[in-house]
């Protein structure tokens, strides 16, 4: 099968797209948005406001109100008012000298 309709496979696309928070990794802002798709490694945000000048290299994407589901994104394109943007994953963590020595 080819990469691109593999991909597709795996992308769930929302009828009525999800709501959401994009948040700085400070917290020094914060922009709502809607989740257009995602995938296991990636998503379609839309937003409705200005991002101009807001460090979108790496942030937060709250998938709650209360902000116990999220994922650290990066931004992969701009295309308009839709970003598409890539999860980062968590390095893994190494044991520690006192795990190790038992």
């Amino acid at each position: 099968m080819p990469k691109e309709k593999e991909r597709e496979s795996q992308r769930v696309s929302f009828e009525r797209p999800l709501q959401a928070q994009m948040m700085a990794i400070d917290g020094t802002w914060r922009r709502a948005c809607l989740v257009k798709d995602v995938s296991e490694s990636d998503a379609t945000l839309r937003v409705e406001t200005s991002i101009e000048g807001l460090a979108l290299t790496e942030f937060f994407l709250l998938l709650s109100s209360t902000g116990l589901a999220y994922r650290r994104c990066q931004l992969d394109r701009v295309n308009g008012d839709e970003l598409e943007v890539s999860f980062l994953r968590q390095k893994a963590r190494t044991k520690s000298s006192r795990e190790t020595q038992a």
